[in-house]
């Protein structure tokens, strides 16, 4: 984890699985609940995810939403990528390809 302009970043690595869901879940609550407009979770370092991985997206998502700020998802991995189409939550999640397009509103993205 760690500061980038007016984000915070968090960084998963490996499998994001029910394990990984237990030893992640208290330090996204820490994030989502403090003060930065930006919450980013970076997966480019992510090798699978399952549904508990997804739910702690949208657990953060919720949690950063309700706040009035926002979450954005860095990946470029085709299968989390693919995850996240067939269980539409690209719309939700913004995955963005870099940290640097991650940092742009999703909103600037789609009139470029």
């Amino acid at each position: 984890m760690y500061g980038l302009d007016e984000a915070i970043v968090i960084e998963l690595h490996g499998e994001v699985d029910v394990v990984a869901y237990q030893r992640s879940v208290s330090l996204v609550d820490a994030v989502t609940a403090g003060p930065e407009p930006v919450v980013i979770i970076d997966l480019s370092q992510v090798t699978f995810i399952d549904c508990s991985g997804l739910s702690l997206l949208m657990r953060a998502h919720r949690r950063v939403t309700t706040r009035g700020r926002r979450l954005r998802i860095v990946c470029t991995h085709p299968l989390t990528l693919r995850m996240l189409r067939v269980t539409q939550l690209t719309a939700a999640l913004s995955p963005a390809p870099t940290l640097s397009a991650a940092l742009l509103d999703p909103t600037d993205q789609q009139t470029s």
